[in-house]
């Protein structure tokens, strides 16, 4: 090796999470009594973050942002050499952001922020009978924060494990931090279900080295799974015969797609998600369903990005993958009267939508797979975001879909952002991007000719209108019974005490909202953002 090249402005996405919990720790053992500046470190270095980014989205042409990178004979050896370095040597690095990858990251920050908005204290300071919860669930939003992003940047197989790895078992500690039995159940089902997508992960990295005798997730060193030798050191780069060589990168590819799909929640990986969600707080729910998704997705994007250079056939088992949970999750999500149970079942509908594109393995199929999740994003954090005002105003009432009768009356600026969200996840009017997503997500389905999936997705994006339609119905009916003052919204002091009760709550409604009206007025917004 040469030389290691690290620049330090490339890391900001991730550094300023870790330094922010960092800083709650820190201010945590100088006054333990603190109640909201632990959020409020964690929400300047989630904005922090999101800032970071922005160099990395005006990227085009196939850009990239790169630190980490090593050069010399180590890199060359590696078989995964992507420009010339100093003195003309090879180089690689194991940290790449490009447009795509910024976005992710872009979109990580953002839905961190709306969380922590979500789950902001009512209270300044900790009385000393009162647990020391709020630290403890900021660290762990930041460090789960921090693995997404640099899961998207990654090119390692070390750190990619590593980052995913992560982005994953501190949510696990979040669904359980409050204690109810509901959340110990779904906190336990989720860590099972991870120590065997880890395992399965472990196990397609291992096969993914075998045939291609690079430890880097890149093209270059897919590429040299046909066996080629190393003009430098003389050694083969693949230590299994180019004959099967493919075929193991082929079936590396799948376990990889398999672990994932447990943190994507894809049929049949999907059992712990109705738990996990229903368990843990909204907020904690609202992380699991953005901001962990995002890791899942970008950790996959990675690995097929990089075997898109191999030309790989279109993959059966990603299409049967995301037909089952398209269908599976509608189904079950038609017959929910919680509306968080309902947007778990819902994830798991729109995670068979996210990877539908990807049975294509090009670019196309990875650019319209992130447009969807992206799209997924912003309008369920805007559902999530109206449940969790809608449960502050109305505890043990508003997870019900009878709670939202009437909304329209009682709070109209709530119920339209409400019925934006589900027009846009239904893919209806006046929610333009979801229906842009559909349509982009079905691009690559009909280029490669999968008739069948595209009628089965088809079939779903119908039974999907009726699922979400079923919810908008009641904010637009009357209820039978006129709402009291203090649910009101109109003026008067009952809507003065709960304004002041969760001014911060509603400014991630109101952020969330924002973005989803920008996205869905300029839909072609977010298809620049992301190349």
């Amino acid at each position: 090796m040469k030389g290691l090249a690290i620049d330090y402005s490339i890391l900001l996405p991730a550094i300023l999470p870790v330094a922010g919990l960092v800083l709650v720790l820190v201010l945590d053992l100088v006054n333990p009594r603190l109640r909201q500046v632990p959020y409020a470190v964690a929400a300047l270095a989630a904005i922090g973050s999101a800032v970071a980014t922005v160099p990395g989205l005006a990227l085009g042409g196939g850009s990239t942002r790169e630190t980490f990178c090593l050069t010399g004979r180590t890199g060359q050896a590696a078989g995964g050499a992507t420009a010339a370095g100093v003195d003309g040597l090879p180089q690689v690095c194991l940290w790449q952001a490009d447009a795509l990858g910024s976005t992710l990251q872009l979109a990580a920050a953002v839905s961190a922020l709306v969380c922590i908005a979500l789950a902001w204290p009512r209270t300044r300071r900790r009385r000393p009978t009162d647990s020391t919860r709020e630290p403890v669930e900021t660290v762990l939003l930041l460090a789960a924060l921090a693995g997404t992003i640099v899961v998207a940047a990654s090119r390692d197989v070390g750190t990619w494990l590593v980052a995913l790895e992560l982005a994953t078992l501190p949510v696990i500690a979040l669904v359980a931090l409050s204690g109810r039995r509901s959340a110990v159940a779904g906190a336990t089902q989720l860590l099972v279900t991870s120590l065997v997508s880890f395992a399965l992960l472990v196990l397609g990295v291992a096969l993914w080295f075998a045939a291609t005798g690079s430890p880097f997730l890149t093209p270059d060193a897919a590429l040299s799974s046909g066996g080629a030798f190393s003009a430098a050191s003389g050694a083969p780069t693949s230590v299994v015969f180019p004959s099967v060589s493919g075929g193991v990168v082929a079936l590396a590819t799948v376990l990889v797609v398999a672990g994932v799909g447990f943190k994507l929640s894809l049929v049949p990986f999907h059992a712990w998600t109705p738990t996990a969600y229903a368990g843990s707080s909204v907020p904690v729910a609202t992380f699991l369903a953005t901001v962990s998704k995002i890791a899942a997705l970008a950790a996959l994007l990675v690995v097929l990005r990089a075997v898109a250079a191999l030309g790989t056939p279109a993959l059966l088992s990603i299409a049967l993958l995301a037909s089952l949970s398209m269908t599976l999750g509608n189904v079950m999500a038609l017959r929910q009267d919680d509306v968080v149970r309902l947007l778990a079942w819902s994830t798991v509908a729109q995670a068979g939508w996210v990877v539908l594109p990807l049975v294509s393995i090009s670019a196309l199929g990875v650019g319209a797979s992130a447009t969807y999740l992206l799209t997924y994003v912003v309008a369920t954090l805007v559902a999530f975001a109206v449940v969790a005002v809608t449960l502050r105003d109305r505890p043990g009432e508003g997870r019900s879909i009878a709670a939202y009768e009437g909304l329209w009356q009682r709070s109209p600026w709530r119920a339209g952002a409400l019925a934006l969200a589900l027009t846009s996840l239904a893919g209806l009017p006046p929610g333009i991007i979801g229906l842009v997503g559909k349509i982009t997500a079905l691009r690559p389905v009909v280029a490669e000719g999968w008739v069948w999936l595209t009628v089965v997705a088809a079939v779903n994006a119908v039974i999907g209108v009726a699922v979400y339609l079923r919810w908008l119905r009641a904010v637009i009916t009357a209820p039978d019974v006129v709402a009291g003052a203090a649910d009101s919204e109109g003026p008067g002091p009952a809507r003065v005490a709960v304004a002041r009760r969760r001014p911060v709550m509603v400014a991630g409604l109101v952020l969330a909202s924002a973005i989803l009206v920008v996205v869905s007025v300029q839909p072609d917004l977010l298809l620049r953002l992301l190349g």
